[in-house]
């Protein structure tokens, strides 16, 4: 089985930062040509700095809720690699809020972000890839076209009223990556998602941050005991993007070192 992304593009979003940023550094160091897109231009060239004159790597920075945006970042991406045959969707929005306020938008705002953004640069990106597979004569050989990877939330399976609008917009996303998955089968693009809790997301950071006793609580809810870090995000993400998952499509992959599988009443009583 082979894990190689080398010679491969890659876009990553959400690239300024935590797992974002960590994808992008790691496919590069794997030899793939990486476009680091981020909304913030300033977060983007300071965290990802050692990148900015790499020839395997592109940095774009725009607000991708606009269709015009996106359509930019594929163009721009293909300019200067010629071709696009990974998708990353590692811009997510992370907020808390009461859900019992009815003046609250933090579901539109979540789905705006963590859903519609991935759904349409996902949709744009598809086309391209194939295109690419017909130009080639390799869509009806069975050929790999592309590899789509979205992320989703332990949040989209276990409840936490603070978190109403980003657990239904991570919900939504791994129903969009089974969707997607079997829209794009015929045509070799595979489409996975990665769920991810207990991991040092740039979101956890902010969190622990301000509440400190957080780190310890999640240690303890965690039966691998320790939180779980960006690097290992982005090993399971080059898994999902390589050849190597050549069968594998429409999952959704759990990295949270075992946290959803505690039963929150630990007694033995049905």
């Amino acid at each position: 089985m082979t894990v190689s992304i080398a010679g491969k593009t890659a876009i990553v979003t959400g690239a300024a930062a935590g797992i974002g940023l960590a994808i992008a550094r790691h496919f590069v160091d794997e030899g793939a040509n990486v476009v680091l897109a981020d909304m913030n231009e300033k977060r983007l060239k300071n965290g990802a700095n050692e990148l900015i004159e790499h020839e395997r790597a592109l940095f774009f920075t725009g607000d991708l809720r606009e269709r015009l945006t996106v359509a930019n970042l594929l163009s721009a991406t293909i300019d200067a690699f010629d071709r696009v045959d990974i998708l990353i969707n590692a811009a997510r929005a992370f907020v808390t809020s009461d859900p019992l306020d009815p003046a609250d938008t933090s579901v539109e705002e979540s789905l705006s972000q963590n859903l519609m953004v991935a759904l349409r640069l996902s949709q744009a990106v598809a086309r391209r890839m194939i295109a690419q597979a017909q130009a080639a004569g390799e869509d009806e050989r069975g050929s790999p076209a592309g590899a789509i990877i979205n992320f989703s939330a332990t949040a989209a399976h276990r409840t936490q009223p603070e978190l109403l609008g980003y657990s239904i917009s991570t919900a939504a996303a791994e129903q969009m990556t089974r969707s997607l998955a079997v829209a794009l089968a015929p045509h070799q693009v595979r489409v996975n998602a990665l769920a991810i809790g207990s991991v040092m997301s740039a979101s956890l950071k902010d969190q622990i941050a301000e509440h400190p006793d957080y780190r310890d609580r999640i240690i303890r809810g965690t039966p691998l005991r320790r939180i779980g870090t960006a690097a290992e995000v982005a090993e399971a993400a080059q898994f999902l993007a390589s050849d190597g998952a050549g069968f594998v499509t429409g999952q959704v992959l759990t990295l949270d070192g075992g946290r959803t599988l505690l039963d929150s009443v630990q007694t033995p009583a049905y």
